[in-house]
């Protein structure tokens, strides 16, 4: 699907607030608001706009700490991978499950109350499921950057942006 520059300005909007208004995307990106919306039926059902979350301080809600797992599993059939990320899936503490190239098979991050907590998600999903060989935690210290915000540049087969209306 290509993106158009306003396309763009509305998906970078939205990763920055998704509660903006109709009419501030529409005077961003100099389209009428019907347009912005029609727009924002089209990025949603293109499924390039997958949802609109709230961002939650997880030290506010009592989980504090956030560790990153790389997970090195023991046998890698794709049943056997499929397994563990559907488990990974289900997992409360799991906020990212990515499947990945390298010494280790998946990285998570995870979030916890404290260290008996995440011990507990431990024991959940990497030894009850029986096919983990290894995983290395490292906790993180300060949260520097967070976030899922994708830039988003309009395809090279996208329509010039026209001017704003005046």
């Amino acid at each position: 699907m290509p993106i158009s520059p306003s396309d763009a300005i509305i998906l970078e909007a939205l990763q920055e607030n998704a509660r903006v208004r109709i009419d501030v995307l529409a005077e961003r990106t100099g389209l009428s608001p019907a347009s912005v919306q029609r727009r924002l039926r089209r990025l949603r059902e293109g499924r390039v706009l997958v949802g609109e979350v709230g961002l939650v301080d997880p030290a506010k809600v009592g989980r504090p700490l956030t560790l990153v797992v790389m997970v090195e599993m023991e046998d890698e059939r794709a049943d056997k991978l499929d397994a563990f990320q559907r488990a990974a899936l289900r997992e409360p503490l799991v906020q990212q499950c990515y499947y990945v190239t390298g010494a280790a098979d998946f990285c998570l991050v995870c979030t916890a109350r404290d260290m008996a907590d995440y011990e507990a998600m431990t024991q959940r999903l990497f030894f009850e499921g029986g096919n983990v060989r290894r995983f290395t935690t490292s906790v993180v210290m300060r949260r520097a950057k967070v976030g899922l915000a994708v830039p988003a540049a309009p395809s090279r087969d996208a329509a010039p942006l026209r001017p704003a209306r005046g």
